[in-house]
């Protein structure tokens, strides 16, 4: 089983004074799969990546990336990997060839092999005709996809991608979201952390989510879903009295709350039988209920249920670490 894995890590503890990052962290990664990790601000998401991508030394625990062990092997395991960050970190005075090319030559790739990977990754991520103009003249997305593309000039066993499409557009994200599956059919291993949770549920082979630096949830996105709520049954409530009520009368059950729009979701097998009863259940008089729907339950009500509260927007602050780390 330890051949086929891509990455491997047990008890992964790390703290920062009387801060306590993570706390016991086993991941398995198969090779050639795509693994999203998930968590609030602060849950240990990049510090994960950074002892992984050998940029931090765990405090207690072991990891391998790609065979090699991150502490005994650490030239080994960078020279199998590439990390991209939250933000595009290209020259923007040179042009996208130019850019590809000085990353094959720092690689070590002789002159004309690096030319002929720059073309050939300029070809693969749909950039050949922008390639000739200074990247400065370039969209977001495309910038993207050209820092994608650069992380690929080594050839990494591993990928790394913390947060790849943070202030994108939503046409920008799906083009990258194209590369990253593409990425993975390639047999590349790609890991992911990502606040778009419709992210992590189009490109994710499994799934993990830390919260107070623990894995809470570990599986496919169906896996999780199914392990929250198969269905979900939304109720539009009449008034804020018939919320607070509703609310009460469902207790613990509540997957999905939103009080400034008077709606409140609840876990359902999404039979007749079952959403008869709850609306009799919550609304015997037939008053507090404005409308109802039953809709597939969502990462969303997956985070919601694991984590106490609803997933952090990439507009909120990034997760930090203290200086110097």
């Amino acid at each position: 089983m330890q051949e086929a894995l891509a990455i491997e890590a047990t008890g992964l503890e790390k703290s920062y004074g009387t801060l306590r990052v993570l706390d016991g962290v086993d991941l398995e990664v198969p090779r050639g799969s795509v693994l999203a990790l998930l968590g609030p601000n602060g849950a240990g998401k990049t510090t994960t990546v950074r002892i992984l991508a050998t940029l931090a030394r765990a405090d207690a625990g072991r990891a391998r990336v790609a065979g090699f062990d991150v502490v005994a092997d650490r030239r080994q395991v960078r020279r199998h990997i590439s990390l991209t960050g939250q933000y595009a970190a290209v020259d923007e005075l040179q042009t996208g060839e130019e850019n590809l090319r000085m990353m094959g030559r720092l690689a070590g790739l002789p002159g004309p092999a690096a030319r002929r990977r720059a073309a050939e990754l300029l070809a693969r991520f749909d950039l050949t005709e922008a390639g000739p103009r200074p990247v400065k003249t370039w969209s977001g997305g495309m910038r993207r996809r050209l820092d994608l593309a650069a992380g690929l000039v080594g050839d990494p066993a591993v990928l790394f991608l913390d947060e790849p499409t943070t202030g994108l557009d939503l046409r920008s994200r799906q083009a990258v979201w194209q590369v990253v599956t593409g990425l993975a059919g390639s047999g590349v291993t790609v890991f992911l952390t990502t606040q778009y949770l419709e992210e992590a549920d189009q490109l994710a082979d499994r799934i993990v989510v830390l919260d107070g630096g623990r894995v809470v949830a570990d599986g496919t996105p169906a896996e999780l879903k199914e392990q929250v709520a198969g269905q979900r049954l939304d109720l539009e409530l009449a008034d804020a009295a018939a919320f607070d009520q509703v609310a009460r009368r469902l207790d613990g059950r509540v997957v999905r709350s939103d009080p400034g729009r008077l709606t409140i979701g609840v876990a359902t097998d999404g039979s007749a039988a079952q959403v008869r009863a709850l609306l009799d259940e919550v609304d015997p008089a037939r008053r507090a209920v404005d409308r109802f729907a039953v809709q597939r339950a969502t990462l969303d009500d997956v985070f919601l249920a694991l984590t106490g509260h609803p997933a952090d927007r990439p507009d909120h602050e990034h997760e930090k670490e203290p200086a110097g780390v």
